[in-house]
């Protein structure tokens, strides 16, 4: 998986997965799409942040809660124009491509509504910059396996995580340990008989 190189995307895409599965997430972000977008085009942001919320309600209805969606995407935007370095400029994160990226993960924080795991998402798959998103298949996972502290905040559990990974592996550290909490090692019952990792997990066996 190379990194796509579209922040912005990725920001709306993070905010639509929540609380919903990848399935209504993507069809949300199409529907999105089709609504502000020319064919063959990217979204057009600054008709999203115009438009009434309604029509961005309706548009990514299919991902589920739609009208905290919609405002938290348009108030996301809005704080990112009042923000633009340059006001003639289309909305844009691109700048983060060769900023600091501790000056672009606080950017990114301090938007409405968006945390550790949406600015992780932002600046590992967008850029490929050194960050890991910990979600709740990550934590669950990481916390079996003794990597990370049993009910540390989300803050803490980020910066565990990104000091356990080699350079380079952030990626492919989430996407395994996202695929392992899914495939695997369930919340309640996890298929410790068909684990992997189960000859080196501290909680082998304990939550059968």
């Amino acid at each position: 998986m190379a990194p796509h190189g579209r922040p912005l995307d990725e920001l709306i895409l993070t905010v639509l997965s929540q609380s919903t599965n990848d399935r209504n997430r993507d069809v949300a972000f199409l529907r999105l799409r089709e609504r502000f977008a020319s064919p063959a085009q990217p979204i057009d942001y600054e008709a999203v942040l115009a438009a009434p919320v309604s029509d961005v309600e309706e548009a990514i209805r299919p991902g589920g809660i739609s009208k905290v969606k919609s405002a938290r995407i348009q108030a996301i935007l809005a704080s990112i124009a009042g923000t633009a370095r340059d006001p003639d400029e289309p909305l844009s994160l691109e700048w983060m491509r060769d900023a600091p990226m501790q000056e672009s993960r606080a950017y990114l924080c301090a938007l409405p509504g968006v945390g550790r795991k949406t600015a992780a998402c932002v600046l590992l798959f967008s850029y490929g910059l050194p960050d890991v998103p910990v979600d709740t298949h990550v934590s669950r996972v990481g916390t079996r396996l003794g990597l990370l502290r049993p009910g540390a905040p989300f803050e803490e559990l980020h910066d565990q995580m990104l000091s356990l990974t080699p350079p380079g592996q952030e990626l492919e550290l989430h996407v395994n340990l996202l695929r392992h909490g899914r495939r695997t090692c369930f919340a309640r019952k996890p298929a410790c008989e068909d684990c992997a990792l189960a000859r080196m997990c501290p909680s082998r066996g304990l939550f059968s």
